[in-house]
């Protein structure tokens, strides 16, 4: 028997075991709105009322994409009323209840992603079955959208894997490999793909053996256990995350702690919390942040190009590691250094990246004989796409395209890796100056998701469209920039960290510095991040910044520089390391930091970004605050600078900036973006698509 509603499928074979398929109609994956629900609701109340004779029921996907992403995050637009979103969870709780109780064997059978509520219907399952593929991710992200698991996942998980590793796996919002969930216990089988219905079948019709949970995981359920473990991770979270910014950890562990065990208080409370939680400011922006990143990632994906062939040049740490990035997305990689020991760094710093990564050896060894070490040069003439990743030079950069352009396919792709220099100049030794384009990625490579894709004043369109297929084909966020000196995020990065030394040079505690930048809500401080980043790439940018900019480096940078005290990788810049760990030295006793300090990097922050706007370096404010948020991690709970200066207004922040100028110089003169009329303003804001 075959019946078939709009969203699922019904397939009961002759013994009555049913295979229940989600393909949601017009859309590319799976997620769970009201509709979605009310059908399951309808199948579950069939089998409930035996109009719908079922001995077991498999729930599969018929998405190539996966399984379930979790609940159709354009619902949480529609939230304004915290009663209308408490209805809300509590319709889907109930729903899934009835899942738990049906008495007939119920089967999750997963390939690719298992998020959120696809994941909490899941667990509403006897079984979790999953398939063995790189694809397959396993997980309840909601705390990055600030808001925690509310149908059922707070409660199922914790008794199904113990409290500790429930919590660390929802505080942290990661998600797992099918192996990794399996040896959690979250996931009962791990098969391949050809297996997995095969595999439901069989578990289906074999007698259900309910698992216990191990008996020092039952402790934690003991009350005074509970108060111990609510101690020490709610202490793990404000290293992390301020609770004034980010309630939704804090809230959560507070639920378990006072509801731990599977109750209707439980529910509803859990249900109540996240209906709170959903009108909040933070919520309402970490959303933001999240449509802005699939703004992002959807811009490659219009695009069929693909590379198979990628030739770097530069073996330093930039280098090295953009060329081991993309042999770890499955291209062939050449990369070409002079240096043979800058070559074997490079292959070293490869072999860890995907030991790191891929964990098997088989997909170890896959990665490193894509990645060819190539001391001549000989494979550039075979290459689709050429990216140069030398040192910061205009000269040594013309000197190199000149040459790349005589050797390389008429039709590859050649791209720069240059942070600050624009592509004009760099461009005008060329022949055919359509030819190339920025392919900027941030240091660290395999940490930071976002990638400009620069336009140049020649840059051919076909060329630009190449360039962002190719990030989006390594899994990167590809931000497209006019070329302008330092682009975007280093354009309004470095005045941020360059008032943070000046800071320092007016003997302002460096752990003040960056006491104040966390504390208004950045991942890292100003001062760890120039040492993060190295001294001498900060000298060198602020350097070339200068020269188109105006302004002046400060002396503090120079000397650290001159000394050899380059950051972390030297032992010592502004800190000191000891085997990579910061030693962070005390606060003085009584130290009171000024009331501006705070508003001196943030400000100089927000003044830049407008210009940038202004000069069209990005189109609109969503590109802007994309940029900033996933290139430089500013306070993704703020919704980005341009967005975090829409809640202040233009005329605040804009007074504010004349009263800095008045009291520290010119550098914080308002920008003209500040100053149009408030219809202007406006107008510029609906630009904004969130």
């Amino acid at each position: 028997m075959s019946e078939q509603f709009l969203h699922w499928n019904i397939q009961q074979d002759n013994e009555g075991f049913v295979r229940l398929t989600l393909d949601r109609q017009q859309a590319s994956v799976n997620t769970l709105n009201d509709e979605v629900l009310g059908e399951f609701n309808e199948i579950l109340d069939r089998i409930l009322l035996g109009k719908l004779d079922a001995k077991g029921l498999i729930i599969d996907s018929g998405k190539f994409t996966g399984f379930i992403a979790g609940a159709d995050i354009e619902q949480f637009k529609q939230i304004q009323d915290v009663n209308y979103a408490f209805e809300l969870i509590r319709r889907g709780q109930r729903i899934f209840a009835k899942l738990e109780q049906l008495t007939i064997p119920t089967i999750a059978a997963i390939h690719g992603f298992c998020l959120g509520g696809g994941l909490e219907l899941a667990l509403a399952c006897d079984i979790r079955i999953a398939v063995d593929d790189p694809s397959t991710r396993i997980g309840l992200p909601e705390i990055k959208l600030g808001i925690h698991p509310g149908w059922g996942g707070t409660i199922r998980l914790p008794a199904l894997i113990g409290p500790l590793a429930a919590m660390e796996l929802m505080l942290s919002g990661r998600t797992l490999s099918a192996g990794a969930a399996a040896k959690l216990g979250v996931i009962d089988a791990v098969v391949p793909m050809r297996q997995l219905l095969r595999a439901a079948n069989q578990l289906m019709r074999q007698p259900l053996k309910k698992k216990k949970l191990a008996l020092w995981k039952q402790f934690f359920n003991i009350l005074p256990c509970r108060y111990l473990l609510h101690g020490f991770l709610q202490r793990k979270v404000m290293e992390k995350a301020p609770r004034e910014y980010y309630p939704a950890p804090y809230i959560m562990l507070e639920n378990w702690l006072k509801d731990s065990g599977d109750s209707e208080a439980a529910y509803i409370n859990e249900a109540n919390s996240v209906a709170k939680l959903f009108t909040t400011e933070t919520s309402r922006n970490l959303l933001r942040t999240f449509y802005l990143q699939e703004q992002l990632k959807s811009l490659g994906k219009e695009h069929n190009f693909f590379f198979r062939h990628v030739h770097v040049i530069g073996a330093g740490v930039m280098g090295g590691d953009i060329a081991s990035w993309c042999a770890m997305k499955g291209f062939r990689v050449t990369l070409h250094d002079k240096s043979p020991k800058a070559l074997a760094k490079a292959v070293q710093r490869a072999k860890a990246l995907f030991t790191k990564k891929l964990k098997k050896p088989h997909l170890i060894r896959q990665a490193m004989d894509l990645f060819i070490p190539d001391l001549t040069g000989e494979f550039v003439a075979k290459a689709d796409l050429i990216i140069e990743a030398i040192f910061e030079d205009l000269a040594a950069k013309q000197d190199l395209f000149r040459e790349i352009e005589t050797l390389a396919k008429p039709e590859a792709l050649l791209a720069t890796n240059t942070s600050t220099i624009p592509l004009d100049e760099i461009s005008q030794v060329l022949k055919q100056e359509s030819r190339l384009v920025g392919i900027h990625f941030f240091n660290p490579v395999a940490k930071m998701p976002l990638v400009e894709v620069v336009k140049g004043e020649h840059s051919g369109s076909i060329h630009l469209q190449k360039a962002t297929a190719f990030v989006s084909h390594i899994d990167r966020l590809p931000l497209s920039v006019n070329s302008r000196p330092g682009f975007l995020v280093n354009r309004v990065l470095l005045p941020y960290l360059m008032e943070s030394m000046q800071l320092l040079e007016e003997g302002v505690p460096m752990v003040a510095i960056d006491q104040a930048a966390r504390s208004f809500g950045m991942p890292m401080g100003p001062i760890e991040l120039a040492d993060t980043v190295g001294l001498d790439v900060c000298y060198q940018a602020a350097k070339i910044l200068t020269e188109h900019l105006s302004g002046h480096i400060p002396v503090t940078l120079e000397t650290k520089v001159t000394q050899g005290e380059l950051g972390r990788k030297s032992g010592k810049g502004f800190y000191e390391y000891k085997k990579g760990r910061l030693l962070r030295p005390k606060l003085p006793k009584n130290y009171q930091p000024s009331k501006d300090l705070t508003d001196r990097m943030i400000y100089r922050m927000l003044n830049e970004s407008a210009a940038c706007l202004r000069e069209h370096v990005v189109e609109n404010i969503d590109e802007l605050d994309a940029g900033m948020i996933f290139g430089t991690g500013f306070a993704p709970f703020r919704g980005g600078p341009m967005h975090y200066a829409k809640r202040i207004g233009s005329h605040t922040i804009y007074q504010r900036l004349n009263d800095l100028a008045s009291q520290y110089g010119e550098r914080f003169k308002p920008d003209m973006y500040w100053t149009y009329s408030q219809e202007s303003t406006k107008n510029l804001y609906q630009k904004a698509k969130i």
